[in-house]
């Protein structure tokens, strides 16, 4: 996914097909180096909670998490 920033035509290239292995594989640190830290504040406590259950299915939300954070930046998506 690409985006791009309307107030300075920045575009910047924030998520690959790999995403979701990223998040699988490192869980919060990913969404931290992301800096998306609801979701990594969110994604340590569940978790916890859920004993490493919740860590197994984060994944499959990660374009949907990345998509709506930058859309609410205010950031437009753009074709690649």
């Amino acid at each position: 996914m690409v985006f791009k920033n309307p107030q300075n035509d920045f575009q910047k290239e924030v998520s690959s097909s790999a995403s979701w292995l990223w998040v699988f594989l490192f869980g919060p640190i990913y969404w931290a180096a992301q800096g998306i830290w609801t979701h990594c504040v969110v994604h340590l406590i569940l978790a916890i909670i859920t004993f490493g259950l919740a860590h197994l299915i984060y994944p499959f939300f990660t374009y949907k998490i990345i998509k709506g954070h930058y859309q609410n930046k205010g950031w437009v998506e753009i074709a690649p």
